[in-house]
């Protein structure tokens, strides 16, 4: 059952975010309450409500940094980061993880603001800017580690993305069947520090001017009215 899934993720897997939002609670009870003016008051309740707003999502489809750089211009998103998850070893490292030595794939972790776009938009761009219907290969990048996959987070992500995925076939899509898979969220590993924001500070590097711009450039084109201002 996907409840069994979600159940035995680990305290430590539980989101930043939540923790910043409990810490910034804490902070708030130790202020003098004689010194905390109706403004102060409502100011701290916005900052709580927007960090509420913030979810996470988890997709691997091909090189990180092709998926990395579409969700970066993507309204609504606040962060993307690059790295591992899926595998059977501790703190992989990425010569590890391209030689198939771990289980891991390479993801990004979305950070998205709920009250600008949903996990059903994101959804709408992965599935838009890769191809979900080779398994374990991404154009010429080939291995377990670049598998069409969404690591979802929460029962509701696991609906949403299961639906999305019996829509896309039932309208044919694409003439091979959908071969993304569907799996609970793990332990996430950041990938190394040169990997983030990888096109945008490799641009012209070949790899970035063949395969990672033509998705940028398509999503661009295809969801304009979803490009941060």
């Amino acid at each position: 059952m996907v409840s069994a899934h979600i159940e035995s993720v680990s305290k430590n897997q539980i989101s930043g975010l939540e923790l910043s939002a409990a810490s910034f609670l804490s902070k708030l009870i130790e202020l003098d309450q004689h010194n905390l003016t109706a403004r102060n008051f409502r100011a701290a309740a916005t900052s709580i409500v927007l960090m509420e707003n913030l979810q996470t999502a988890i997709f691997g489809g091909g090189c990180f940094w092709c998926i990395e750089a579409v969700f970066d211009r993507m309204q609504g998103v606040t962060s993307v980061e690059s790295g591992y998850m899926g595998g059977h070893v501790e703190n992989p490292t990425y010569r590890q993880v391209c030689n198939g030595d771990t289980g891991h794939v390479e993801v990004v972790r979305v950070t998205f603001d709920a009250g600008k776009t949903s996990f059903d938009e994101l959804l709408d761009v992965f599935f838009s800017v890769h191809d979900p219907t080779t398994l374990n290969r991404q154009g010429n990048d080939m291995g377990t580690q670049y598998r069409s996959v969404i690591f979802y987070t929460s029962e509701d992500q696991y609906r949403e993305a299961k639906k999305k995925i019996d829509e896309l076939t039932a309208a044919r899509a694409w003439p091979n069947p959908i071969v993304t898979s569907l799996e609970p969220a793990g332990k996430f590993y950041m990938a190394e520090d040169y990997h983030q924001e990888y096109f945008a500070n490799n641009g012209s590097q070949p790899y970035c001017q063949f395969v990672v711009a033509p998705k940028v450039k398509k999503f661009q084109q295809k969801f304009a009215e979803k490009l941060k201002a």
